[in-house]
């Protein structure tokens, strides 16, 4: 049996050891911890810990287990963030051009949504070479992002080395066609925004025959 995904949402005490003693109740059932966040809680001495787990089988036992705990307060299990929001694309930069670049990835999204896909859309207008870096090298550390779009007139320097790193880990970095030496370092560079946002969009889908490695050219 494959393994199913599952999030769960916990209300727990906030004290020391609490998640320590969460994630061994977890492996006991032979889990795969997959994403840990820690969200804000509205009840004072507590905290919301949000888990997506890997398991072979129903979830029921696991919840069972977990929601008997002295520590937790409250225990439920929800679908996945993966299954509701699915496959992230950033696109950082200046306004005008983060809001066209967003034009095409929104539509280009909502097609293949239609058909089963799951991609969402995550804009940032930034500006200023060392918040662009940062933010760029951020990225790598979002759950689910599989591709940043930097949308701008003049990007370089520091900006290029982050984009260099986030590709070293995977992350597929779309350029629109600018000055500056980011466009070298990006996997595709673009001229036209909205044009970036759809291709950005075909190239992280499922149901889009589209691969960037396969293309003989990088500048359009």
């Amino acid at each position: 049996m494959a393994a199913e995904r599952t999030g769960i949402v916990l209300e727990v005490r906030d004290e020391p050891g609490a998640l320590h003693r969460l994630t061994g109740v977890i492996a006991s059932h032979l889990g795969n911890i997959t994403l840990v966040e820690m969200l804000s809680s509205p009840e004072p001495g507590c905290s919301r810990i949000y888990f997506e787990v890997e398991l072979e089988g129903a979830s029921d036992a696991l919840m069972a287990e977990l929601s008997a705990m002295p520590e937790v307060r409250s225990a439920s299990a929800e679908k996945s963030l993966q299954k509701v929001y699915g496959k992230r694309i950033i696109i950082i930069g200046g306004g005008a051009q983060v809001g066209q670049v967003a034009i095409g990835a929104i539509s280009e999204a909502d097609r293949h949504n239609i058909r089963g896909e799951h991609i969402s859309v995550d804009t940032i207008p930034l500006v200023g070479e060392q918040p662009l870096a940062d933010a760029v090298r951020a990225v790598a550390r979002l759950p689910r992002a599989k591709a940043l779009v930097l949308a701008g007139s003049l990007m370089g320097g520091e900006i290029e080395k982050a984009v260099r790193e986030v590709r070293a880990q995977g992350l597929l970095v779309v350029s629109l066609n600018m000055a500056g030496s980011v466009p070298e370092a990006a996997d595709l560079v673009v001229t036209d925004p909205v044009q970036a946002g759809v291709m950005t969009v075909m190239a992280v889908a499922d149901t889009a025959k589209f691969t960037v490695d396969r293309l003989k050219k990088k500048v359009f």
